[in-house]
């Protein structure tokens, strides 16, 4: 099984069945379908613009040409990237796809000259949870709060210092190029 990573944007073909997933997760768990009148439902309140080089970037991770696992970062301030819609297709959980994809976008982040990454989680996804403090994100809510309150919950984890060098965007965007995951 040969696993490759492709940086392309949200509005490629081959990201569509992921996001439609990672919609009917969000409004299955969340029930997002009974969303009050005019609020934005989660994977409509940010333009795909904003995860595009060179403040952001959109990542698929491929198996036999198809998404099995995917992420996003972009620009939250100027030493933080923003991680969003990081996922894995439902049927290929626990194979430790979300933490490659994780180790993938960190580096990406810091190759794009983030020194910080911030993220939120929702409160009806424990196994995110896991996934974040087990790889040294740190928890910026107080845990001793009932979940149903505090409805997102963030974390953070610093990035390691960059060498003194010009930054690069590798690869490039918009990119077919394809790296072995």
């Amino acid at each position: 099984m040969s696993d490759q990573f492709l940086y392309t944007t949200l509005l490629d073909p081959l990201a569509r069945p992921l996001i439609e997933s990672l919609s009917h997760e969000y409004e299955t768990r969340y029930a997002e379908s009974s969303l009050e009148a005019g609020e934005v439902r989660e994977m409509q309140k940010y333009p795909p613009e904003l995860f595009a080089p060179p403040d952001g970037n959109f990542l698929l991770l491929l198996r036999h040409g198809e998404a099995i696992a995917g992420g996003a970062f972009k620009r939250y301030d100027a030493q933080t990237a923003e991680f969003k819609r990081i996922w894995t297709r439902g049927d290929l959980r626990r194979q430790g796809l979300a933490r490659r994809l994780l180790v993938e976008l960190e580096a990406q982040a810091q190759r794009q000259g983030y020194r910080r990454i911030y993220l939120t989680t929702g409160n009806r996804q424990p196994e995110a949870v896991g996934l974040y403090l087990s790889h040294g994100y740190r928890k910026l809510f107080d845990h001793a709060i009932d979940p149903e309150v505090r409805c997102s919950l963030p974390f953070e984890k610093p990035l390691a210092p960059v060498p003194d060098r010009a930054v690069t965007f590798s690869p490039p965007f918009p990119s077919t190029t394809l790296a072995s995951a």
